[in-house]
């Protein structure tokens, strides 16, 4: 096995089409479609399901996918890193965050970062913070920023910045009357609330509240911001997401966004990488950038 095999069949778990496969790795599809059998051939088992017009992944070739991805990151980062030794500081950071707050502070750090290195190459992924954290562990990602909650085990975290959590709700909704520019717990508790998706904001927005037998009216969970707010937008709900969110609303949006009144809810940013597997130096030095500048 060579690592163009598992070049050939990341591009192809990508498109699951031969034809757009090959055109990207600019073969023909009859080799394409050979390396690809002799790679299942040496696995011992099947990698895709070939219909008449369908390719998908068997269980074998999620797995593999998994494994092949983190090869070659690591083939892709040792070769930068001999490439730094030789002519200084260069390479492609492998970066994660979320979204928020996670982009802007990216791209202050990057920007910041690029001033003192320019042939630095920057390779960045979006998700939730659970998936982002599965990156780091993993080895996909060197460095990241997330929110808390998480889960710490194997992960070093540095808190990076926090913000209040806000209500969002159109102009009309009668919280945007109350003659206050906040907004209470009480005053949230019987409105239908659309909120984000990962499990561990539901459990921290129902704390909240207090103890008791109460449990919040969830309208929708959502993973992405930008499609809570459009729910807001047709009046279905208020939504409670970090004061982020403020950023994607202009004044012509006859939307209204009130920070919640108690001092104590606050969303926090956390720089992480693993703590089971060495930082390259210019990962390494990148976190230093960022400890230096916060």
């Amino acid at each position: 096995m060579e690592l163009r095999h598992l070049r050939y069949f990341l591009t192809l778990a990508e498109e699951l089409n031969f034809t757009r496969a090959a055109e990207r790795l600019m073969i023909a599809q009859p080799p394409l479609s050979r390396q690809i059998h002799d790679l299942e051939d040496e696995l011992g088992s099947p990698l895709f399901i070939r219909g008449h017009h369908s390719l998908e992944l068997t269980e074998e070739g999620i797995l593999f996918r998994d494994y092949a991805t983190h090869i070659i990151t690591l083939a892709d980062q040792s070769v930068s890193d001999v490439r730094d030794i030789s002519h200084g500081l260069q390479g492609t950071l492998y970066l994660a965050e979320v979204e928020g707050k996670g982009p802007h502070l990216m791209a202050r750090w990057i920007s910041e970062f690029s001033k003192e290195y320019p042939n630095v190459q920057y390779s960045l992924w979006n998700g939730n913070s659970d998936e982002v954290v599965n990156r780091i562990r993993k080895g996909l990602s060197d460095v990241a920023v997330i929110m808390e909650p998480f889960d710490p085990d194997g992960i070093h975290g540095i808190q990076v910045y926090s913000e209040p959590w806000v209500a969002m709700f159109r102009s009309d909704h009668p919280l945007a009357s109350t003659g206050s520019d906040t907004i209470t717990m009480k005053e949230i508790a019987d409105q239908e609330l659309i909120i984000p998706s990962r499990e561990s904001r539901l459990q921290e927005i129902t704390d909240w509240f207090g103890p008791g037998t109460w449990r919040p009216r969830i309208r929708a969970r959502i993973a992405n911001v930008v499609t809570a707010y459009e729910l807001c937008k047709q009046g279905l709900g208020v939504a409670i997401y970090p004061a982020a969110v403020e950023d994607i609303v202009t004044e012509s949006d006859d939307m209204c966004i009130k920070p919640i009144s108690d001092k104590r809810i606050r969303a926090s940013y956390v720089l992480i990488y693993s703590d089971e597997h060495p930082l390259r130096n210019l990962a390494q030095r990148f976190v230093d950038h960022i400890r230096e500048t916060e």
